[in-house]
């Protein structure tokens, strides 16, 4: 037991991760977060420069509907 111990215990002080993490879904909750993620927008922070240029919601949302239309065109399946 004291083995198994001092490994666990040596393991997080590097840092390593596991090579697998076993997970029991059995105690698993539901996210108490998720309804408020849902009713709040999302906010984005941008760089002051990227901010000069998009000084409105509008000409972002604009911009990326621009770009998304073409990356879906050109990107390979």
């Amino acid at each position: 037991m004291k083995k198994e111990e001092a490994s666990k215990s040596k393991r997080s002080q590097v840092g390593e991760m596991r090579r697998e993490y076993k997970f029991d879904y059995r105690k698993a909750r539901p996210n108490r977060f998720a309804s408020a993620a849902a009713q709040e927008p999302l906010i984005v922070m941008v760089d002051p420069d990227v901010a000069e240029v998009f000084r409105t919601p509008e000409s972002v949302k604009s911009c990326v509907a621009s770009t998304d239309c073409c990356l879906t065109e050109a990107a390979p399946v």
